[in-house]
């Protein structure tokens, strides 16, 4: 595959995150695939790598099998109806300028400090 072939791969899957998040806010979205979404879009979206990427072998993992997989399975638990219609919406966003969430990053950096806190407080524990 050449580079060309990579960035068009990315920005499609840039893509279906996105229409992601939007089905992810839509009212007709069942609780169960709102929280899977959800889970995906914050991991895509993470200040945070959790595999380095610079890791021989599978610090690139994450991006190449997991998210691709997770998106599929977040797509599937979502309604058709919505789906299509969030994707028209990122259709739609796409041409312009896409809106910055500060909220959505406030609740991932405060998701991984308190996993730290919670790993440090573990760690702390066992050395006792």
């Amino acid at each position: 595959m050449n580079l060309g072939t990579w960035k068009r791969w990315a920005r499609q899957l840039s893509a279906r995150t996105y229409t992601l998040y939007l089905a992810y806010r839509h009212p007709k979205t069942p609780w169960y695939a709102k929280a899977f979404a959800a889970l995906i879009v914050g991991y895509v979206f993470s200040p945070i790598d959790p595999i380095p990427d610079f890791i021989p072998g599978v610090g690139l993992l994450d991006e190449m099998v997991v998210v691709p997989i997770g998106v599929l399975i977040a797509a599937k638990m979502i309604p058709r109806q919505v789906m299509e219609y969030c994707q028209e919406k990122a259709c739609a966003v796409a041409k312009g300028e896409k809106p910055i969430g500060c909220a959505a990053a406030v609740v991932v950096v405060a998701v991984w400090l308190l996993c730290v806190v919670l790993a440090v407080f573990l760690a702390a524990e066992v050395l006792d």
